[in-house]
């Protein structure tokens, strides 16, 4: 896997410049003063988080056309790496909340989808580890993550679908964002994918070798899924 060396070198940079971006080249905005700076972390892990979940609906659709035990352990990987990102999506945006809003938590649309999200993943990962047999689980896996993917384009539009005070990601106009806030949040971006990437990367070779030892240890027991 010769491009996991190349985001891996790429990715250590990448963190450095997307807190230098958020931090120190983005210019502070005018009303929230520097805990604004939270967004561009709280929009480069909610990206990469629709990311990975993305992979984990190709992924089952994949398994149950072409049965592949590949595409069950990147789905999984996938759904370990979007978990992790969602939570720092959510952390970032209760820590912003709070300062901006005043309070940790509000169960306006797009937070409530968000946490409902977070939720159905982890029951994901849960369910995974509740079923024995290989075949069974990633069947039964493959099935949840295609449909678990439904709640995402609600995640999505739910600022522009019901009445929400959670703020659109990018305005226009006069609500558009500052030439140089847009450059940070797109170096954020790129950087937090890149460790994404790296990560989940590395969690599949991980699970390319739990797998193989769990075939070979079904195998050895004599049992068919």
């Amino acid at each position: 896997m010769r491009w996991l060396k190349v985001t891996a070198g790429l990715a250590v940079p990448g963190s450095v410049a997307l807190f230098y971006a958020a931090f120190i080249f983005a210019p502070t905005e005018a009303f929230m003063g520097d805990v604004q700076r939270l967004f561009y972390i709280h929009v480069a892990t909610a990206w990469n988080a629709y990311l990975c979940f993305a992979v984990v609906l190709f992924s089952g659709l994949a398994y149950l056309f072409r049965r592949a035990p590949r595409w069950d352990w990147l789905g999984a990987s996938a759904a370990e790496v979007g978990v992790l990102f969602t939570t720092a999506t959510l952390v970032s945006g209760s820590i912003w909340a709070k300062a901006v809003w005043g309070h940790w938590w509000t169960w306006e649309p797009r937070l409530t989808l968000t946490f409902i999200t977070w939720l159905m993943y982890i029951g994901y990962l849960i369910l995974r580890r509740s079923i024995a047999n290989p075949e069974v689980r990633s069947r039964t896996a493959a099935v949840y993550g295609v449909l678990a993917f439904v709640n995402i384009p609600l995640v999505h539009y739910s600022v522009q679908w019901w009445r929400s005070i959670h703020p659109f990601t990018i305005g226009s106009g006069r609500d558009a964002l500052h030439p140089d806030m847009r450059t940070a949040l797109m170096i954020a971006t790129v950087a937090a994918t890149l460790l994404a990437v790296t990560l989940l990367g590395l969690r599949q070779k991980t699970a390319v070798i739990e797998g193989r030892l769990d075939a070979g240890g079904l195998a050895g027991n004599g049992l068919r899924g």
